[in-house]
């Protein structure tokens, strides 16, 4: 499997940049039944993967890295935090939409350019569960479903829907929510770094209950030909040191004043602060990933570009696989 053509290029050729930056199919935005199961549902407060997790470990008191200001320099020292999700962008909302199923959804067959890299289906895809940027889209194409009795989570990237109720994807991968699996060394995944996408998603549920209590994903323009757990693929060929290897995990520094933000922010501060965020793909630099919703306030979403790389710092990394 050529370690260039994975998430990363369709993202870099089609987007241009990070995550979705158009309308996604069927995102209202508001939780509710719908024909094809809960939109963007509010998952109730339950938490994806264990305590223990990578994810839901709190990394606010872990020591920086040592390349730490390199690291940041060549994401950018001045450029600004972007959140790549929201309620309107050229008409609609942006970013990631999921959709959540209950145990009996139909489970349908899938096929996969990666085959060897990916779960292998049956998985329980509605015919019109929701794409990234819609459609029509020629951007990464994720789709997202948990089925919630279950606590499973199946994502695709580079979904196709089939005539006869298939689904032709690039990869796809499954995760068991209850117990935290993790990919294969060297396996991608719907994401270029082999992660699950949902977990590192800004929710709307969250953010309306008032905490975040997990990492999040953000995005790089220049990665690393490595990788560091919990990542467990790389997507670029690039060997300089001083270039972020996928799953390199970020934080807000603790000096950094939050209290003037809106409230709304600080949920989305406090977490970057406390759990941090982990390079997942590249795209545009310190591209924040989110869930395209209608329900965002953009206005307040967009006091976040406010804060610059310098603001951030690298969390000391454990061992860098490269090979």
């Amino acid at each position: 499997m050529s370690i260039l053509m994975t998430p990363l290029l369709a993202c870099l050729i089609a987007c241009g940049g990070g995550g979705a930056s158009v309308g996604t199919t069927g995102a209202t935005g508001s939780s509710g039944t719908t024909g094809l199961g809960i939109l963007n549902g509010d998952l109730g407060g339950k938490r994806i993967f264990p305590d223990t997790d990578p994810w839901n470990t709190p990394i606010d008191s872990d020591p920086v890295d040592p390349n730490s200001d390199n690291l940041i320099a060549s994401i950018g020292l001045t450029t600004g935090l972007h959140p790549d999700f929201g309620a309107n962008w050229n008409g609609g909302p942006f970013g990631i939409p999921y959709v959540v199923v209950s145990g009996t959804q139909k489970k349908v067959p899938m096929s996969f350019d990666y085959s060897d890299e990916s779960d292998p289906g049956p998985y329980p895809f509605p015919s019109n569960a929701p794409i990234e940027g819609g459609a029509n889209s020629s951007g990464d194409r994720h789709v997202l479903v948990v089925d919630k009795d279950n606590w499973t989570l199946y994502e695709t990237w580079d979904s196709h829907p089939q005539t006869d109720g298939s689904w032709h994807c690039g990869s796809g991968a499954m995760f068991d929510m209850t117990n935290g699996t993790t990919r294969p060394a060297g396996w991608t995944s719907a994401d270029a770094a082999g992660l699950p996408i949902l977990p590192g998603l800004v929710r709307y549920d969250e953010v309306s209950r008032g905490s975040i209590d997990h990492a999040l994903r953000f995005t790089v323009v220049h990665s690393r030909h490595a990788y560091v757990a919990p990542a467990r693929h790389f997507a670029s060929s690039s060997t300089n040191v001083n270039y972020p290897p996928m799953g390199m995990r970020v934080r807000l520094k603790a000096s950094f004043d939050i209290s003037t933000y809106p409230a709304s922010a600080q949920v989305i501060l406090k977490a970057l602060k406390k759990y941090g965020m982990f390079v997942a793909d590249n795209g545009s630099n310190w591209y924040l990933s989110g869930v395209a919703d209608a329900r965002w306030n953009d206005d307040d979403m967009n006091t976040l570009k406010t804060i610059r790389g310098s603001n951030f710092e690298i969390v000391k990394m454990g061992p860098v696989t490269s090979n």
